[in-house]
Parts: C-alpha cells; structure tokens; sequence
C-alpha cells in the first residue's frame, strides 16, 4: 500500500530495480464494453465486452462475465463464456462454469468437470511467438 514516506511502494525485482505494480481494472457485474481492451496488469471482468482482450498479464472472467471476442493473456481463469478464442501464454484454468466456443493456444491448461469447449486446443512451449508484438501473426479460428 503506502510506505512510511505516505508514496506508493513499488515492487522490486531481483535486480532491486523498482518497478510499478501493475493496475487491476475491473468491469463489474451489469457493465457493458463494447470496443477492445487492451490494459497491462490483472483484468477482472464480471460483466459483458463485446470485443477482444488483450495484453494483460492475467485475466480473470468471473461466472456472470462474457467475452464476445479473442483473449489474449499471459495467465487466463474463464468461469464465464467467452465467444472467441484464447492465446494463454502460460497458464489456462477453465473453471466448471466455463463456456468456450473458439480455438485455445496455451503451454499449460487445467480444466475442471463441467467446463465446455467447442474448438480445438493448441499446447506448445512456444506461444507466446504468436502474441501481438511479435513477427509471426495471431492465429485464432473462431466459429461465427
């Protein structure tokens, strides 16, 4: 929170160079955004985006949240519905409430009883060469 000077603390790496803690934002329950997220940090989204996400370290889609659109994260958690595809970096979990209808590229994925995917899962180390910013273009089939 703050240190004893009243500023922010920052995190540190392990080169002891600090660096800001990266933001959460949060669409709640009942919010509608229509247009693409890009943000960096953690994005909790319990409402509705009617397009993509992209850029953030982690994403979290609570059980009332949708996604009309491409995830694009480092770390994923889906317990909502998500019209589009996945590219996880590092990490999916779709918990049982999840409801994927769109391709998913990951490195590691956990699936819980319950949850539902309707397109094909892609593993490999390599995923994150085809995150925006890089050479090699996005691949995500989604079913119209």
């Amino acid at each position: 929170m703050f240190g004893k000077d009243g500023g922010a603390v920052q995190r540190t790496e392990r080169s002891h160079t600090p660096i800001a803690e990266a933001p959460m934002s949060i669409i709640s329950s009942g919010m509608r955004i229509t247009g693409d997220l890009d943000c960096a940090g953690v994005v909790k989204v319990d409402g509705h985006v009617d397009g993509s996400v992209t850029g953030a370290r982690q994403v979290l889609l609570g059980r009332g949240g949708a996604v009309h659109g491409n995830v694009i994260a480092d770390e994923v958690v889906i317990g909502g519905v998500v019209d589009g595809g996945i590219v996880a970096a590092e990490r999916l979990e779709l918990q049982g409430t999840a409801v994927v209808n769109g391709d998913i590229e990951t490195k590691s994925i956990v699936v819980l009883e319950g949850a539902r995917i309707n397109g094909v899962v892609r593993m490999s180390d390599a995923i994150a060469a085809s995150r925006p910013g890089h050479p090699e273009p996005l691949r995500i089939a989604t079913s119209a």
